[in-house]
């Protein structure tokens, strides 16, 4: 998986800095969610996010949710980052930032990535499963087969 996250080891979590190792030890789906806050379809998006997510780890579902800021600053990425309940990378480790969004060929935001535990991808249009699967488990086009 640090390949995968650009071998960042940690992420920036509400109580501190936490391994990656220990975020994915028992979470089966990691989504890497670029978004930010003075993007319009970002703050419509992010609300649908939170509740996916919320709904997820209520019915311990294996996902874990990184957020890569787009944001144009401190204050701003914190005002935002406030608002989810999910891991983060730090807004002051630029060169990652960048470096992930190269990785997955961002082009636009919001975007959502989902990969398994071992970082490979499962879901480039991880936004759209998002908004069209309101179920209580892991949508099934995420699961193996």
């Amino acid at each position: 998986m640090e390949a995968a996250l650009c071998n960042v080891t940690q992420v920036q979590g509400k109580a501190g800095l936490v391994s990656v190792g220990d975020l994915i030890k028992h979470n089966t789906f990691v989504g890497l969610y670029f978004s930010a806050h003075w993007c319009a379809p970002c703050r419509g998006f992010t609300p649908k996010l939170i509740e996916f997510y919320n709904t997820m780890k209520a019915n311990d579902q294996p996902i874990e949710i990184i957020f890569v800021s787009y944001d144009r600053d401190q204050d701003h990425f914190d005002n935002f980052y406030c608002e989810m309940p999910w891991h983060a990378i730090p807004y002051s480790d630029e060169d990652k930032r960048d470096e992930l969004a190269d990785k997955y060929d961002v082009k636009g935001i919001p975007y959502l990535v989902i990969m398994d535990s071992q970082g490979t991808i499962i879901d480039k249009e991880g936004r759209g499963t998002v908004q069209t699967d309101c179920g209580t488990e892991i949508p099934g086009k995420w699961r193996k087969t």
